[in-house]
């Protein structure tokens, strides 16, 4: 079983603070698999292989549009989340995952990648948009025309337990993919679900069809909870009490982030 929580706009921050105890109480089996759906507000992030050179605004251009800018442990280069953008992070013990032949086994790192991007390439075919793997690179890229990159993919593992994940351009602003050298990829354009359609997209509806393919590529059965109370309550195994530092998190005694 797979939760999924829709959490709305989360700055890069707070995003990053809840996956790290969402971490450690996967690690201690204290939750079961999670998905956490959202959107940030404009950052530009540098995982552990970046090059500061990528990017290529001066400070004042991130101040006046109001990026801000992050170091994390997620694999990659240089890449942008804003709105628009549908992020997905999986927190997801790799061990015991079930295979292609129906028997259980611990993943790897290269087949949960394979494995993400799947879940993008059977998302954009839901919408009538063609793409693929490239050879020798993480993420999607449209599959007519010329290849432009529509999603990315960078991700965390440790003692099995995922974080980071993947990032899908709905209906996001290209104009801030400008400020930088997208994954240090400079032959190959960047392009959004909205621009390959002509029209602007539902980001909860392409949020469930997101849900939906993770259930069919992981082989798990998807359920949508209201909060994150809801996560750490007892219908997963865990005493109703959430803990203070997810509580925090959102400022608030009880923490509602449906």
């Amino acid at each position: 079983m797979i939760s999924v929580l829709q959490l709305g706009t989360v700055d890069y921050p707070t995003g990053l603070r809840l996956q790290q105890r969402l971490v450690d109480l996967r690690k201690d089996a204290k939750i079961g698999d999670a998905l956490l759906l959202l959107e940030h507000t404009p950052v530009i992030t540098l995982g552990r292989n970046a090059k500061t050179d990528n990017i290529i605004a001066s400070r004042e251009e991130l101040a006046r549009r109001g990026v801000e800018v992050f170091e994390c442990d997620r694999g990659g280069d240089v890449t942008f989340h804003g709105p628009g953008q549908l992020v997905a992070y999986p927190i997801f013990d790799l061990r015991g995952m079930t295979s292609s032949d129906g028997k259980r086994k611990t993943l790897g790192a290269i087949e949960y990648v394979r494995r993400l991007e799947e879940v993008l390439i059977r998302t954009c075919a839901d919408f009538k948009i063609p793409t693929k793997r490239v050879p020798g690179l993480t993420g999607v890229w449209t599959s007519e025309g010329e290849e432009a990159k529509i999603a990315a993919l960078g991700v965390h593992i440790s003692r099995a337990v995922t974080s980071h994940g993947v990032a899908l351009n709905v209906n996001t602003n290209l104009d801030y993919f400008n400020l930088i050298i997208p994954c240090g990829i400079t032959a190959k354009p960047v392009t959004s679900m909205s621009k390959e359609l002509g029209k602007e997209l539902s980001l909860l509806e392409v949020g469930h069809s997101v849900s939906r393919h993770f259930g069919a590529v992981f082989q798990s059965q998807m359920l949508w909870l209201e909060s994150l109370d809801d996560l750490l309550g007892p219908s997963v195994g865990v005493p109703l009490l959430t803990p203070r530092e997810l509580r925090e998190l959102h400022g608030e005694k009880d923490t509602t982030w449906a």
